[in-house]
Formats: structure tokens, sequence, C-alpha cells
């Protein structure tokens, strides 16, 4: 009877227990949601942000909590891979990996813009983010810290910009120069290249992750970098309200650049507004440059020929920019320079014949009026490509573009990028010089 009762007290503290934790626990889950906010940030990145860092059941039994930063999986964007991990984070370069102090989670994210772009993100390596209970450092830094690739596009004047300059100028201005860029597939040319734009957004040295053997640790990383759109800034989804016009003036800042705004002709009387003409030396050259420069001065203008290189200081070529009213080149990447032109000025991309009227909007068109500039357009006719020298009039390649374009990008970039020059008709050609003439005079 006495061993009856002593299991019946057993029993019945056995299920009060049960009964506590059974009431605890919609408690915990409930003081876990109150206290995480899920939100949706000004990129249209998934973060998932923690106000009270000490975790639910730990307020309920005192325990102490470290910081647990928890993050999403980096997919959410369709271009770009970040992620921002806001806790006591471990970086170790020679194993690729980052650890944080979280529960448990893994992943893999390749830090560069173009993720759904096969041939870009072969050339990027892969980190593998992971959680652990602790952080084993032999460097600690009291700033946040930006990890970006310069696999990719890099070394392409375009991608340099569009896919690496403007993304990082819009992911690291927030920290006002207090922040550390950790880079990976480095390319030492590169920041040769970019030296003062980089000194400009961090004041601390940059990294070369990959050759690190020590152990690094931050407060704050972010992954990757943000993207918007080609060439640009789309002010609505940048949480500090940046635009091209804030991008630009910065580059005015750094290179020290004179000319905020184009001349007008009509005030400035006696001066010859400045042409600038962004030559070739592979393909889609323009074959008659001379000719092309001879008719702009007899239309008024001072003319100016640039070859813009990995030999040529970047410096250099955005004084030479910054100091011209109107800019032509054919389409490529030659054009993106025109992030350092004044305002107002006129770019004004020929268009090389292979119906890449898409590409040429996308890429220089839209961007262009996104930098207060303004834009105008020259296509060029089939008897001014240099493909008619090797092509019949009647081939499909001159007389229907659109059969090569069903053929895929690779037979499209080969044909019309690749192959193809331009032999202007100067008689054509300059009634778009006068009409940027009398652009320039309003």
């Amino acid at each position: 009877m006495h061993n009856f009762k002593e299991k019946r007290l057993t029993f019945g503290a056995l299920f009060g227990s049960l009964f506590m934790a059974l009431f605890a626990i919609p408690f915990v889950f409930k003081f876990y949601f109150l206290h995480v906010q899920s939100s949706m940030d000004a990129s249209g990145y998934q973060i998932t942000k923690v106000k009270d860092r000490t975790s639910p059941l730990q307020k309920l039994v005192g325990e102490s909590s470290s910081a647990e930063p928890i993050c999403s999986p980096c997919n959410y964007e369709p271009i770009s891979n970040y992620c921002d991990i806001d806790g006591d984070v471990e970086v170790q370069g020679n194993s690729s990996t980052i650890s944080i102090v979280a529960g448990n989670m893994s992943w893999t994210v390749k830090p560069y813009v173009r993720k759904e772009n096969a041939a870009a993100m072969d050339r990027v390596k892969s980190w593998s983010v992971t959680s652990r209970g602790f952080v084993n450092c032999d460097v600690t830094q009291s700033v946040p810290a930006i990890l970006f690739s310069l696999g990719g596009f890099s070394g392409n004047h375009f991608h340099d910009f569009s896919d690496l300059v403007i993304p990082l100028y819009l992911t690291s201005k927030q920290f006002n120069g207090q922040v550390q860029f950790l880079v990976t597939d480095n390319r030492p040319w590169w920041i040769t290249k970019f030296e003062r734009i980089l000194r400009n957004l961090s004041r601390y040295d940059i990294i070369d992750i990959d050759r690190k053997g020590k152990t690094h640790c931050y407060p704050r990383m972010i992954v990757g970098l943000k993207y918007h759109k080609e060439l640009g800034i789309n002010r609505s989804m940048s949480q500090d309200q940046l635009s091209m016009k804030d991008f630009r003036q910065f580059l005015r800042r750094t290179y020290t650049l004179k000319r905020q705004k184009v001349i007008k002709t009509r005030a400035a009387a006696g001066k010859r507004p400045r042409l600038l003409i962004i030559t070739r030396r592979r393909s889609r050259l323009l074959t008659n440059t001379d000719k092309i420069k001879r008719m702009a001065m007899s239309l008024g203008y001072n003319v100016a020929t640039i070859e813009p290189n990995l030999s040529t200081s970047l410096a250099s070529v955005a004084q030479t920019v910054n100091s011209c009213d109107v800019m032509m080149g054919i389409h490529g990447a030659g054009l993106t320079n025109m992030v350092f032109l004044p305002d107002n000025a006129i770019v004004i991309q020929v268009v090389p014949l292979g119906f890449i009227d898409g590409l040429a909007r996308k890429d220089f068109a839209e961007p262009a009026t996104d930098m207060k500039l303004r834009y105008l357009e020259y296509k060029i006719r089939a008897k001014e490509s240099t493909l008619t020298s090797k092509y019949d009039m009647d081939n499909l390649i001159i007389k229907d573009p659109l059969s090569v374009h069903k053929k895929g990008w690779d037979a499209v970039r080969s044909t019309y990028l690749d192959k193809q020059n331009v032999k202007l008709d100067v008689g054509r050609f300059r009634a778009t010089l006068l009409k940027a003439l009398r652009l320039l005079h309003h």
C-alpha cells in the first residue's frame, strides 16, 4: 500500500510536470514571435532580425545570451546574392567559411550580383556560411565588413561599374567609411584602377581574404552587394534614398571634377562645345573617325578622341570626359564613362546592325536619363556595317538579324558585336550632331 501511494505521487508529479511544460510551450512560442520582426529591406532582400537577442526560453529561466543573428539563405533577390548578418561573425579565408553564433543553419553563397548568369558565377568562389556556438578570433574588428567577389565579369568597364562600383556604393554608403572591405577572387589591377573610389567608401585597409590564414571577426557582415538595375540606382529601393545624382556627385568629389553642368551655347559667346568620340580597338570600330572629326569641326565643335583601356588612368579618363559637352560612341563598354559627364550633357549611342535595340536601351539609354543626361541614338543602316563586305545583302545576317537571335546570345555576340565595324555615313550622321547643338542651345 505504501509503495502504491509512492507510485501514485510519482505519477502525479510527472503528470504535473508534463502539464506545466505543455502550458509553457504556447507561451514560449508566443513570446518568441512577439520579439521577432520579419522584414523586407529597401532592396527587396528578405532579412529576419531579432529585436531582443535574448531567447524567450532564456528569459524564462534567467540565463544570459550571446548575440544570435538570424539571416536568410541569401536567395530572395533575383539578381544579386546578398545577406546582412548582424551578430558575432567569424571569417576564415583559407577555407572560404563564414561562421556565425546562431542556431542550426548552413548554406553556400557566391558574393556576386549576377546569380542567374552561369558564365559569371563560374568565375566566383563559393563561400560556406555555417553556425556554431562560439567564435575563435585571431583578429577582432570593431567595424562591420562587406565581403564581395572580383570574379564574374570584372575587367569589362561596363560590368565594373554596373556589377561592382555602383552596388558597392549602394551597400557601403550607410557606414560613412566605417566599414572594411573583404575581397575574394581578388584582381590586384582592379583594386588599383578603382583605388580612389574604394578609399572614399572605406577608411580601412582592403583585405584579400582568400590569402589570409588568420581568422577575422566582425560584429556585423554583409555578404554580397545590393543591386538595383543596369548602371543605375532605383531611389525607391534605397534605404538611404540614394540616387544616381548622389553617385555622380560622389564621383566628382572623388576625382575633383570641375564641371557640374554643360555650357549653354547661347550664353557662352564664342565658346565652342566639346565633342568626345569614344574609340575602340578590337571590334565595333569607327573606321572613318577622322572624317567624322572634320565634319563635326565644320559644325562648330571642338573634337577630342579617347580610347579607354587598362593602361589608361581612370582619373585621367574622368577628367577628359568631364570636360566635354557631347560624347559619342558605338554601343560598348566605353559609353559607361558617361558617369563622368556634367549634367545635361548629351550622349550619342551609335547602334550597330543586329537588332540589339533592347540591349542598347537597357545598358545606356535608360541609365543616361537617370543621370540627368540627354540621350540621342543613331541606328546605322546595313551599308554602314562592315558585315556587308563579308555577306551579300540577301544573306539572313544582313536581311534578317532576328534569325540569328533565334540561335542564342552566343551567335548574336559573335556576329554583331565581335565581328562588326562601322563606317558612318557622315552626311546622314550630320543631322544627329546638329540636333545635339540645338539641345545645347537651350
